[in-house]
């Protein structure tokens, strides 16, 4: 029985020491391979280069660093690059949350959505903390994740959300399967001068969320691991029915 190729890519570069916690995590779940951006990409969302050439270089043995997105990575990975399909696709493992409507900015969800688009099961790891103390738990997560996926898949143009408390794996009170919460986007702007008398401006501040049962939010509260399915089709169905037959003038 040939042995399943696993993808690994992240958002936080090929030098991010979750990303090589992740690569070796995964080893006795398959042939490990990584594809991954040669610079810090977070909050790139689903972004692909399509303006620019990109370049590939070899990092070690079966480790790649591409000048581009985590799409671009597992892209080029899965269409061109890899000795074969991938089995599994991961990204991550991230530090700090991926919860509610940060998954529409998050590189890390990304990479792990395109691997769905490419056809692979596909999950997306995050630690919730920005200075993890326990990574190695959501190592073990991801692995118990890996090898449930490669025995049993997942539905089609499915892939999930894995947030992670930042606990000795010990601690950890279980695991919810949950949906998306939201956010609380109230970003500070910060304007200041360059010696050139130009102005340049940051993005800044620190979101909240909405308390609902049910939410990722609510199983990261708890202790627990929150395991959200994220979907292709993001049509709002019910807004659909609700149009479909009313007039429109042009």
């Amino acid at each position: 029985m040939e042995t399943p190729l696993i993808l690994v890519t992240n958002d936080d570069g090929i030098q991010a020491p979750g990303i090589e916690l992740l690569a070796n995590a995964l080893d006795d779940c398959g042939e490990v391979w990584v594809y991954a951006p040669d610079r810090q990409q977070s909050a790139v969302g689903h972004g692909v280069s399509l303006h620019r050439p990109l370049r590939v270089g070899q990092y070690r043995e079966r480790w790649f660093m591409v000048d581009g997105t985590p799409t671009d990575c597992v892209m080029l990975a899965v269409r061109d690059l890899l000795p074969r399909r991938p089995a599994l696709v991961v990204s991550g493992i991230n530090p700090g949350a991926n919860l509610g409507d940060d998954v529409t900015y998050s590189g890390t969800v990304a990479g792990a959505f395109e691997g769905m688009l490419q056809g692979a099961p596909a999950l997306a790891v995050s630690d919730v903390s920005y200075v993890p103390k326990h990574m190695q738990t959501a190592g073990r997560v991801a692995t118990m994740l890996a090898r449930r996926l490669l025995e049993e898949g997942l539905p089609p143009d499915t892939t999930l959300n894995v947030n992670v408390p930042d606990l000795p794996y010990e601690d950890l009170q279980g695991v919810a399967f949950t949906r998306m919460g939201r956010r609380h986007y109230e970003d500070d702007i910060i304007t200041r001068q360059d010696p050139r008398g130009g102005y340049y401006y940051w993005i800044g501040g620190v979101p909240s969320h909405v308390e609902e049962d049910g939410t990722d939010f609510a199983a990261i509260e708890a202790g627990k691991v929150s395991i959200t399915p994220l979907q292709r089709d993001l049509t709002n169905h019910h807004a659909l029915e609700t149009l479909t037959g009313q007039e429109l003038a042009l």
